[in-house]
């Protein structure tokens, strides 16, 4: 699974409020939070101890909770994290952006927790001018697919979109984006058609500029 963990840190203490000692201590405490999927988390604590909490039923294997039946402070920090988004709720997974490696949250059931996925500043829309990896082009989007790079087929070469020469290299499982190249070829008939065509790539093979 490729989901990431949150940073191991202590939380600030919200101004001017009354907390007991173990929402004191869900924020102070250096913890960090791994989403799991199916509602678990997996805490990892300063000490370096890991505790495995269902969020949805409430349950730790810290032994604050299995043995005095405590609402312990690993649940109340993943609690306060979701709240304030640093580690996605249920039915989400954090997961690295293939371009910046930041986390970003995406649907844990949906093809982007495999991989590629991308956080708001890097993922592509049409009218979004993109680099290409392989040549360092610019180009415009004009349309992003939920096609797979292997199950497209380039007609000229006979061949997928996965398998064109200089596509190779690229994660064959990825969806494919259209684009086309900013300037087109004007003859004294007109733009020349050729320079109007709408090329597709692999996903990863493009960066947005």
């Amino acid at each position: 699974m490729n989901t990431v963990a949150s940073p191991k840190a202590s939380l600030p203490l919200p101004p001017r409020r009354h907390l007991d000692d173990r929402s004191v201590r869900a924020r102070t405490d250096r913890m960090s939070v791994l989403p799991l999927g199916d509602g678990l988390y997996e805490v990892e604590a300063g000490s370096g101890a890991t505790y495995l909490v269902d969020l949805e039923a409430g349950r730790c294997t810290c032994p604050d909770h299995v043995f005095r039946d405590a609402r312990c402070k690993h649940v109340r920090r993943i609690a306060i994290e979701i709240t304030e988004g640093r580690t996605p709720p249920p039915g989400q997974l954090a997961v690295p952006c293939f371009d910046c490696g930041d986390p970003t949250f995406v649907d844990e059931d949906g093809p982007e927790a495999d991989g590629p996925a991308y956080c708001d500043e890097h993922a592509v829309y049409p009218g979004d001018r993109v680099r290409d990896r392989e040549t360092g082009d610019r180009l415009t989007v004009v349309d992003v697919s939920d096609l797979r790079a292997d199950a497209v087929h380039i007609s000229a070469a006979d061949t997928s979109v996965a398998d064109y020469v200089t596509n190779r290299r690229y994660d064959s499982g990825v969806p494919v984006v259209g684009a086309v190249y900013p300037h087109a070829t004007v003859a004294r008939n007109g733009p020349v058609p050729e320079s109007l065509r709408v090329y597709v790539f692999p996903r990863t093979r493009l960066e947005k500029v």
